[in-house]
C-alpha cells in the first residue's frame, strides 16, 4: 500500500512555506531562461561545489525521527514528546534564573502576534515607531530602576553583558597601562566564566575578590560587583565603590530589576555602571533564554556604551521621533574600531520585559517584589527558629542555609516536585514569582522546621530604596487589560513587519516564521527548564538540540556544532576563538593575522578584535569578489603570522564565487584557517556544502535561514559548526551539557537561546531535505528573477559571468544623486509610501540597494515590490527630464504623512495623489507611516535615550 502522507504538490509543509508554485514558477523560469529548476541550478552554482546529496538527514536513535518530512500536526505532536521528557519540577535554583508569569495579554498580544515578532531591526526607523517606542519604555525602566542616566536597548545575556562592562571600563580609563579588572567572588558561575573568556585574548588580568580587602587599587582599570550577590547577599557597595573611585577605578554593579523595586538604586551607591537580566520581567526559563540583558551608565560613558540605544529626535515637521542613535557606532563604518557588536541585542525579549513592567506599573512590580521577599522570609525565619544557620541574614529572595544534611534535604524535596542546590554542606534555594504557600510548606518540612507566626524583612532600612520608581505616566496609564490591548495594537499598527508586507532585506533573509513552528514556545514544559538543572530535567530539549544538530552538520558537511552562540555575531567570535585555540595549541601563538575582504559584513573585524586578532583588509575587485592578487599579497606578506581569512559564502555582493576552492586552498597550504560567516547560507542548503569545498569552521544564522525570527532585531542564534581538528576548542560549560570541557564559555548558558532550536527544528523536520533543498533553490530563483525584471531599469551592481546573482542582488542607485540629486536613502524612504519596506542600503555598496526576496514570498508580492521600484524609477526619470522639481518632489519629500496632506495649505508640485498613492493598488491596503522624514543629526547632537517622569509619546 502507498503511504497516505501528503506530497509536495499537495498539503505538505512545504508547498505552504515556499511561494512560487505551479505556473507562477513555470513563468519565473521562463524569465531565467530555465525549462526546470534542475536546469536553473546548473546556470548559477558552480560545478566545483554542487552536490546532489537531498537525503543527508541522520535517524539515530528512539526520538529521533526519519528522513521522511512531517506534517504540522506529526510535529506538534513530536514535540509533545519531546516536552514530556523535561521535569515538571519547580526550579528553585537560582543562579540569575527565576520563574515568572508571562501576563495573558503580553503572551497573545505580542509573543504570538507577527506584527512583533516577524518585525527587523529598526534601522528604517519612519516605519519602526512602534517598536521603537516600547524599546524606549525598555531603555526607561532600566534607567528608572538603577539610577543611571543612559541605557542600551537590551544585550544578548547577563553574562556577555558584564563582559561588555568590562570592556566599557577598559576604554573609559585614561591610564592604558592598567589591565587588571576586580571581580567580586559573589557572582553567577556563568558570568566569572565568560569574563576569563572575553578578557584573555585582550591580556586583561582578571582578579577574582572573596573580601573587600582584596580590592586593591593598584593598575585596576575597573571592577564588577554583585549587588544581590549569587550567594544571595544584599550589601550596599558605597563604601567600597568611593574608595576604588577614588584611585579613578571605575564600578559596574550586577544587579536584579525586581530587587532594585525595593533596594537602594546602583546610581545611588556611586556605580558608573550596571548590568543585568530582565528575564524575571515575564520572560519563561526556557533553558536558558532568550532572555534580554540591560546595560546603563553614567553619562560620561556614552560614547563607549555598547549595542543600540533608542534616542528622541524629530521629524521634517517637527513631530517627535524615535530612532536608533549614534549610528556611526554600527559596525560597516567603524568595523575594526566598533566599540562591540551592534548585532548583540535581544528586541523581542526587551519588548516583553517593557511590556510586563508597563501592564504591572510601579505598584505593580512593587507588590511582586515583595511577595517575593517575604516568601524568602518565611524560609529564613522558620530555619532560624530550627537552629539551621543562615549564612546571609540580610537577602532578598535567595537563601544560603548550612546544614549537615544538606544533600539529603535536596533529595527529600526533588521528591516532592522542587529542585534546589545542595553543596559544601550548604542548600542555597530562590524564590520568585511564582513560589506559593504551598511550596514554602514543603521546604519548611523538609528543612524539619515549623512555620514562624510572624515574618519580618531581613533588608536593613539604610539599603532601602527611598525614590519613586517609573513615575512616567506609560507605566500607570494602561491599568486595565482594555487600555493595554489598545496601546500595544496602537504601537503594532505604526510598523511593518512580514505580517504586512514584503521585507526584501539582503544578507537577512526575511521569510516566513510559520505559526507551527512557534506553536509550542509558549508550553510550559519547554519554559519552565532551568539552564543549569541536572541533564536528566532537561532532557527533552537536549534532545531537540542534539536531533537539530545532526541534521545542521549533515547538511554543511561538518563534523562538530556548539550551539551556545545566541546571536551570528557571538558565533563569529566563538569560531575565530576555536581557530586560535587550535594555532595555540599547535605552538604557532605568533598566528595573529585575519583577513577581512572589504565587503565583509561589519561585525566580523569587530569579531576579530575581540578574539585579539589583527584585521588585515583584502581588497574586492570590480565585479565584487576577492581580489585574488591582493589576496596572493597579503598571504605572502603575512604567511608565518597568519591566523584566519573570513569569508562570506555566496559572497556579500550576491555572487556564487568559482574561486572559492582556491582561496581556502591557499590559506591553508599557508597555515591558516578558514572562517565562513554563514550568513547567506540560505543559497546553500542542499545545494552545497561548506565542510566540503574548503572552510573549516562556520556559523550559522538560525534567524535567518532556518526560520528564527528576528524579533524586531533579536533574538536569533549563532551555532557554529567546524571540521573534526577545532572541535576540541569549541567553547564549553559548567554544566557539561555540550561537552566535557567546563572552559572557555561565551554566553550564559550552554545551549544559548535554547528555547528558540525548537522552532528550527520544527522547520527542519517539516520541510525534509527535499523541501529544504527546493527551498534553497527558490530563494536563488527568485533574486534572479527580480534581477531581470529590475535591470531593464537599474544598473546591477554585480552579477556572475552568465549575468546571474545568488540569492540577492545588488542595485546600483549611485548615479541619480548626479542626475536627479536623489540618494539611495530618498528611495528607500518613497517605497515606505508604497507600503514596503527598504531593501538593505549601503552596504556592501554606499549609494545602492540589496535586495533578497527568500522562497517564501510569492510571485504576485515579488512582482508587486518590483512594480514599486519601477514607479520609483520612472518618478526619478521625471526630476531628469524637468518635470519634478529636483529639491521638491515626492521621493524628497517621503515618506508622506496623512496629516501633512490633508493640511488645507498643502503646496507641494505634485498631487496629494501621487505622494500617498502612486500606484492603483496601494489603496486597498494603505499604511500610513506615523512620521515623516526624521532628523538624524538632531537626534546625535541632542542625545535623549529615556522618557522624563511627565512625558507621553502616545
Amino acid at each position: 500500500m502507498g503511504s497516505s502522507r501528503p506530497t509536495f504538490q499537495e498539503e505538505s509543509f512545504a508547498r505552504r512555506h515556499i511561494g512560487p508554485q505551479g505556473q507562477d514558477l513555470q513563468d519565473m523560469l521562463d524569465v531565467v531562461g530555465a525549462a526546470d529548476c534542475e536546469e536553473f541550478l546548473a546556470q548559477v552554482v558552480p560545478d566545483e561545489i554542487r552536490t546532489d546529496k537531498v537525503s543527508a538527514f541522520p535517524a539515530i536513535s528512539e526520538h529521533r525521527l526519519t528522513t521522511e518530512p512531517l506534517s504540522e500536526v506529526e510535529a506538534l505532536d513530536v514535540l509533545r514528546n519531546f516536552a514530556s521528557m523535561n521535569s515538571s519540577h519547580k526550579a528553585m535554583l537560582g543562579l540569575g534564573y527565576y520563574n515568572c508569569h508571562m501576563p495573558g495579554p503580553v503572551q497573545r498580544h505580542i509573543l504570538e502576534n507577527p506584527s512583533w515578532y516577524t518585525a527587523y531591526t529598526p534601522y528604517q526607523a519612519e516605519i519602526s515607531q512602534g517598536r521603537l517606542e516600547m524599546l524606549l519604555n525598555f531603555q526607561t525602566m532600566v534607567t528608572s530602576l538603577c539610577g543611571l542616566p543612559m541605557a542600551n536597548a537590551s544585550l544578548l545575556d547577563e553574562a556577555t553583558a558584564a563582559a561588555e562592562a568590562m570592556i566599557l571600563l577598559l576604554r573609559a580609563c585614561k591610564d592604558k597601562a592598567k589591565n587588571r579588572f576586580l571581580v567580586d567572588a559573589d557572582l553567577h558561575p556563568q558570568i566569572l566564566a565568560v569574563l576569563r573568556t572575553r578578557a584573555k585574548p585582550l591580556d586583561i588580568e582578571l582578579v577574582i575578590c572573596a573580601q573587600k580587602e582584596d580590592f586593591i587599587k593598584e593598575g585596576a582599570f575597573g571592577a564588577l560587583l554583585g549587588m544581590p550577590g549569587s550567594s544571595g547577599l544584599v550589601q550596599d557597595h558605597s563604601e567600597l565603590i568611593a574608595q576604588l573611585a577614588s584611585d579613578n577605578v571605575k564600578t559596574a554593579l550586577c544587579t536584579d530589576l525586581l530587587a532594585l523595586c525595593l533596594l537602594k538604586s546602583p546610581g545611588e551607591m556611586g556605580a558608573s555602571v550596571a548590568i543585568g537580566s530582565s528575564q524575571r520581567f515575564g520572560l519563561p526559563l526556557g533553558a536558558g533564554g532568550p532572555h534580554a540583558a540591560f546595560f546603563t551608565c553614567e553619562s560620561q560613558c556614552t560614547r563607549f556604551l555598547p549595542g543600540r540605544i533608542v534616542g528622541i529626535s524629530r521629524d521634517t515637521n517637527d513631530r517627535l521621533a524615535l530612532r536608533l542613535a549614534l549610528q556611526t557606532r554600527e559596525q560597516h563604518i567603524r568595523r575594526a574600531k566598533a566599540t562591540s557588536n551592534i548585532c548583540t541585542a535581544q528586541v523581542l525579549p526587551a519588548i516583553l520585559a517593557a511590556a510586563f513592567a508597563v501592564y504591572h506599573g510601579p505598584k505593580g512590580l512593587v507588590g511582586i517584589a515583595k511577595r517575593v521577599h517575604n516568601q524568602a522570609c518565611k524560609i529564613a525565619q522558620a530555619a532560624q527558629a530550627a537552629d539551621i544557620d543562615l549564612v546571609h541574614s540580610s537577602f532578598f529572595d535567595t537563601l544560603r542555609l548550612r546544614t549537615p544534611n544538606a544533600e539529603q534535604i535536596k533529595s527529600d524535596l526533588a521528591a516532592k516536585g522542587i529542585d534546589v542546590l545542595a553543596q559544601d554542606g550548604m542548600i542555597s534555594l530562590s524564590c520568585d514569582e511564582t513560589t506559593t504557600d504551598h511550596d514554602i510548606g514543603l521546604i519548611i518540612e523538609a528543612l524539619g522546621a515549623s512555620p514562624s507566626s510572624a515574618v519580618s524583612s531581613s533588608l536593613p532600612d539604610q539599603l532601602l530604596r527611598k525614590d519613586q520608581i517609573l513615575p512616567q505616566p506609560v507605566f500607570s496609564r494602561h491599568v486595565s487589560e482594555h487600555a493595554f490591548m489598545r496601546y500595544l495594537q496602537m504601537l503594532a499598527s505604526r510598523d511593518i513587519a512580514l505580517n504586512r508586507s514584503m521585507i526584501p532585506l539582503g544578507s537577512c533573509t526575511m521569510k516566513l516564521n510559520a505559526t507551527t513552528q512557534m506553536a509550542a514556545l509558549s508550553w510550559p514544559e519547554f519554559g519552565n527548564v532551568h539552564p543549569f538543572s541536572e541533564r536528566s530535567s532537561q532532557a527533552g530539549i537536549i534532545a531537540i538540540a542534539d536531533d537539530l544538530g545532526d541534521m545542521l552538520t549533515s547538511i554543511t558537511g561538518f563534523d562538530a556544532i556548539t550551539m551556545q552562540p545566541n546571536a551570528g555575531s557571538q558565533g563569529e567570535y566563538c569560531g575565530l576563538l576555536a581557530i586560535c585555540g587550535y594555532h595555540q595549541a599547535n605552538g604557532e601563538t605568533e598566528r595573529n593575522i585575519c583577513l577581512v575582504p572589504e565587503s565583509a559584513h561589519g561585525t566580523n573585524p569587530a569579531s576579530a578584535v575581540m578574539a585579539g586578532l589583527q584585521v588585515v583588509t583584502v581588497a574586492i575587485d570590480a565585479n565584487g569578489e576577492i581580489d585574488m592578487d591582493d589576496l596572493r599579497a597579503k598571504v605572502q606578506q603575512y604567511s608565518k603570522h597568519l591566523a584566519a581569512l573570513m569569508v562570506t559564502y555566496p559572497s556579500t555582493c550576491g555572487i556564487y564565487s568559482p574561486q572559492i576552492i582556491e582561496i581556502c586552498d591557499l590559506i591553508h597550504s599557508n597555515g591558516g584557517q578558514i572562517y565562513m560567516d554563514g550568513a547567506n547560507l540560505n543559497a546553500l542548503v542542499g545545494i552545497a556544502e561548506p565542510g566540503k569545498f574548503g572552510p573549516d569552521i562556520m556559523h550559522i544564522n538560525l534567524h535567518k535561514t532556518f526560520c528564527i525570527p528576528h524579533g524586531g532585531g533579536g533574538p536569533g542564534m549563532g551555532p557554529v559548526v567546524c571540521r573534526e581538528h577545532l572541535k576540541p576548542h569549541l567553547p564549553g560549560h559548567f554544566t557539561k551539557i555540550e561537552s566535557d570541557r567546563t572552559d572557555g564559555a561565551i554566553s550564559s548558558t550552554p545551549l544559548g537561546s535554547a528555547l528558540l532550536l525548537i522552532i528550527s527544528w520544527a522547520y527542519m523536520r517539516m520541510m525534509g531535505a527535499q523541501g529544504l533543498r527546493k527551498a534553497s533553490t527558490i530563494a536563488v530563483l527568485s533574486a534572479n528573477y527580480m534581477a531581470k525584471l529590475l535591470a531593464a531599469h537599474y544598473d546591477l551592481a554585480y552579477t556572475d559571468s552568465n549575468g546571474n546573482c545568488a540569492h540577492e542582488f545588488i542595485l546600483d542607485a549611485r548615479a541619480y544623486k548626479k542626475t536627479a540629486g536623489i540618494g539611495v536613502e530618498d528611495i528607500a524612504k518613497r517605497l515606505i509610501d508604497m507600503g514596503f519596506h527598504a531593501p538593505t542600503i549601503s552596504f556592501p555598496v554606499v549609494g545602492a540597494l540589496m535586495i533578497e526576496p527568500t522562497e517564501s514570498e510569492p510571485k504576485e508580492e515579488i512582482d508587486r515590490f518590483c512594480e514599486a521600484l519601477i514607479a520609483i524609477r520612472k518618478e526619478i526619470a521625471q526630476i531628469e527630464e524637468g518635470h519634478l522639481d529636483q529639491t521638491n518632489n515626492p521621493l524628497i519629500n517621503a515618506p508622506h504623512v496623512a496629516a501633512d496632506l490633508l493640511a488645507e495649505d498643502y503646496q507641494a508640485p505634485y498631487s496629494r495623489e501621487q505622494a500617498a498613492y502612486p500606484l492603483p493598488w496601494i489603496r486597498n491596503n494603505k499604511y500610513w507611516p506615523p512620521v515623516s522624514r526624521i532628523d538624524q543629526v538632531f537626534g546625535d547632537r541632542n542625545l535623549r535615550c529615556t522618557l522624563e517622569p511627565d512625558e507621553e509619546l502616545s
